[in-house]
């Protein structure tokens, strides 16, 4: 298959798709007139959308006459409002529009505006209180340089307790505080302890951790891996010709965090643990009427030429949350017809479909864009099926051993001695799997938000 960079796929849109959460930029002026931008949205939502036979106003004949179809472009001075009244409410979670394109351009090249803190937003059940956890900290960011740690736990921004109704607004800031605090008897304690953070663009490498674990003489590979980022994937190749030199027996793949990215980096990554599949069918995309299906296959060449450095392997061990989702899922999803893939920790988002980015311009692609304005779609324009036809798992993927997150004990991020899904990993390849940890958090504890909630990339999946 010829490979295109310009296409991007979230699994939950599987062509290019813009994230529901993206904040306006106020700072962009639109030029155009809006009718002339709700064209545009029509045009691009008729001819790629996923669920077109879903939306009326969206099939070919929808309009009799050309003042009825002016008529509905005038319908709605806000182009935001008039996408969201194109997509089909009952199929479609995960497609987007922003009015800054260049901004995405950017997240998807892992660059976006960070203290380095990347956190997770817990609620207390039955309550509107909020607590935070960080998760891990981005390397020569402002919170590594505040000495900010992975486990640290906050329950206040700018000495405002966080609740329900005011993190958002609380943690969208480019400044803040956070305040510390800590579980004494199920009950969470403040501390004096306050962190100033502030944002600047950062570029996160999506490889934060990989190592070689020996253990009862098992040679195992452990890769954290926070994104599929394609601009990295000559790094990602060259972390599995370590993997390749050391003759690693087993792997480890923590996707906890991964919220997702490009489909091509993915297969990628698929072949790179196996390489025996070479040319087999990896995933099919389905699209509307409009498409037809179309197989990808696995590979032996990143986007770059460079020959893929392959495992071989017959097992794969992955990591994941409620965060692992559209990418993340799409691994998991496509190599259950080849290997064993034994998944250990929570259920996943749930996310299957792709999209891509989506210009105003006479092929919606970048070229002879329109300069007037800066609005660009995501809207989900395919779904992933497996070649066991597997798809839709709109509950996310099941793991096979369940852990949960301990937030008031988390260990550092590789630690083999200490980390409990990497433990419980481990103990599974030499056979200690009766000595593994499982903590039951869901009757006291509910995941609401985290820090890349906002990014125009979150939890998507694109070519």
């Amino acid at each position: 298959m010829i490979k295109k960079p310009f296409l991007y796929l979230c699994l939950t849109g599987l062509l290019l798709s813009l994230t529901s959460c993206f904040d306006d930029n106020d700072d962009v002026v639109s030029k155009a007139d809006p009718s002339d931008i709700n064209n545009f949205i029509w045009r691009g939502l008729n001819h790629y959308y996923l669920y077109k036979s879903s939306v009326p106003n969206l099939a070919n004949n929808a309009f009799a006459t050309s003042e009825d179809y002016l008529r509905f472009l005038a319908s709605e001075n806000n182009p935001k409002d008039f996408f969201n009244k194109l997509l089909s409410q009952s199929e479609d979670r995960f497609s987007f529009i922003t009015d800054d394109y260049i901004s995405l351009e950017k997240a998807f090249q892992g660059v976006s505006k960070s203290n380095g803190m990347a956190f997770g937003l817990v609620r207390i059940n039955n309550t509107n209180d909020i607590f935070g956890y960080v998760r891990y900290v981005m390397p020569n960011s402002d919170a590594e340089a505040k000495q900010v740690k992975r486990g640290m736990i906050f329950n206040r921004v700018n000495n405002t307790k966080l609740s329900v109704n005011n993190y958002e607004n609380l943690l969208n800031n480019e400044q803040y505080s956070i305040g510390l605090a800590t579980l004494i008897d199920d009950n969470l304690e403040d501390i004096a302890t306050e962190i100033p953070l502030n944002k600047q663009e950062l570029t996160e490498n999506p490889i934060h951790i990989t190592k070689i674990i020996e253990k009862e003489n098992q040679k195992i590979g452990y890769l954290l891996y926070n994104s599929f980022t394609s601009s990295f994937d000559s790094e990602l190749n060259a972390v599995f010709s370590n993997f390749k030199a050391a003759n690693i027996d087993n792997l480890i793949i923590d996707l906890r965090y991964n919220g997702g990215g490009s489909i091509e980096t993915c297969s990628d990554l698929a072949s790179m643990i196996t390489g025996q599949f070479n040319e087999e069918l990896f995933i099919t995309q389905v699209y509307n009427e409009n498409f037809p299906e179309e197989s990808r296959k696995f590979n032996n060449k990143i986007n770059t030429g460079a020959s893929i450095n392959s495992l071989g392997l017959t097992r794969v061990y992955i990591l994941t949350t409620q965060s692992s989702a559209s990418a993340s899922e799409l691994l998991i999803s496509a190599l259950l017809p080849y290997i064993d893939v034994v998944q250990i920790g929570e259920a996943t988002r749930g996310k299957f479909q792709g999209s891509i980015t989506v210009y105003d311009s006479p092929r919606f692609t970048k070229v002879n864009v329109n300069p007037n304005h800066t609005y660009a779609m995501q809207p989900l324009i395919l779904k992933a099926v497996n070649a066991n036809g597997f798809t839709d798992y709109i509950d996310g993927i099941t793991p096979n051993i369940e852990v949960e997150e301990d937030y008031f004990n988390l260990k550092p991020l590789g630690d083999e001695n200490q980390e409990l899904f990497l433990q419980t990993a481990i103990n599974h390849i030499i056979g200690n799997a009766s000595t593994r940890l499982h903590f039951t958090y869901q009757n006291k504890f509910e995941e609401l938000y985290e820090n890349k909630s906002n990014s125009p990339i979150f939890q998507r999946m694109y070519k």
